[in-house]
């Protein structure tokens, strides 16, 4: 079967027509502002937040400014949507490899897939299926759903970075960032998108494993000594792992986590957190497993990451529904 290819933006009136997989908290943000800009923004989504968005539409409570959408292309499938020119990928870690195999009928021939997730795998995993169509993204906000089709944006000047994996400045790459700031949306290209990926691991991994552990919000985990020595240990373990499988993450790079999260709401907490506190399934397995898994990968011990990995694991078990030898959840 031969598929329509997407249309470019100069073809498209300078509007882009874009995919949001996963219309959540960061999603639906993103994507907000995308539709808020002018852009042929489709949403996937799924059960009372695909109902919610096709009855009332998409409302964003934000410091940067609160709008409403009344009306968005809210759709269950992506054959629905047929060929796009950007997919952002914006569902949870954990859900990538499965969404991965689904996206080809949104893929055309200029088609290029943006991941924002948390975590270090997921451009690969999206890359093994869809080849040189992926790029490396980040993005960095502080958000929740308050309510299906309603999101709240609690802090954090709303980023996006993105880049050709193999560092390229390019046409596609230029143009996507353009309609990211035309949204409203601060936007970096950087020399290196390997290590701006994971400088963000740094921050999310060390917050969402100590912040679950502790249960505390960010406020309190930097403020205390303890905790504090504790999200730096977690940050140079993760480091580690990066510098031995050839990311060249620099030197001050803890220093200056710590110093963003000291700018950081004090009652903020990581999604991966408050997924595990309410007893939802979580990022666990791609932010603290990953840094053990890919640290043992490489002969980088560990020890804090493993600690918090696996004292988190029964609740994560628990979430899913996974048993123990006995019978009982999460052992």
């Amino acid at each position: 079967m031969i598929r329509p290819h997407a249309r470019g933006r100069e073809e498209n009136g300078g509007r882009m027509r874009i995919a949001v997989v996963g219309a959540g908290a960061v999603g639906g943000y993103f994507g907000g502002r995308l539709a808020q800009s002018g852009n042929d923004v489709h949403f996937v989504a799924r059960g009372r937040q695909l109902g919610a968005l096709r009855r009332d539409g998409l409302r964003v409570d934000s410091p940067k400014g609160d709008f409403s959408l009344p009306e968005v292309r809210a759709c269950a499938t992506f054959s629905e949507i047929g060929a796009v020119d950007l997919v952002i990928v914006a569902v949870k870690a954990w859900q990538v490899p499965e969404v991965a195999g689904a996206l080809t009928p949104l893929v055309g021939e200029r088609t290029a897939i943006l991941p924002l997730q948390n975590g270090v795998e997921a451009d690969g995993q999206l890359a093994a299926l869809h080849g040189a169509r992926v790029l490396g993204g980040l993005a960095r906000i502080i958000s929740m759903l308050a309510a299906p089709g309603h999101v709240r944006h609690l802090g954090a000047e709303p980023f996006v970075a993105l880049g050709e994996l193999d560092d390229r400045r390019t046409k596609r790459v230029e143009s996507i960032a353009e309609v990211l700031r035309e949204a409203g949306i601060r936007v970096e290209i950087p020399p290196d998108i390997r290590v701006a990926i994971w400088e963000k691991f740094l921050f999310i991994c060390s917050v969402s494993g100590v912040g679950a552990v502790t249960r505390a919000p960010i406020g309190t985990l930097r403020s205390r000594p303890e905790t504090r020595a504790l999200l730096e240990e977690a940050m140079r373990e993760i480091r580690a792992v990066g510098l031995a499988r050839g990311v060249a993450i620099p030197p001050d790079a803890v220093e200056r986590t710590l110093a963003f999260i000291d700018t950081l709401p004090p009652d903020g907490s990581a999604s991966m957190q408050r997924d595990i506190m309410e007893g939802r399934p979580s990022e666990l397995e791609s932010q603290n497993g990953a840094v053990v898994r890919l640290g043992r990968a490489v002969g980088v011990p560990t020890p804090l990451n493993r600690f918090l990995y696996h004292t988190l694991l029964p609740m994560e078990a628990r979430a899913r529904g996974a048993r123990g030898a006995n019978g009982a959840p999460g052992e």
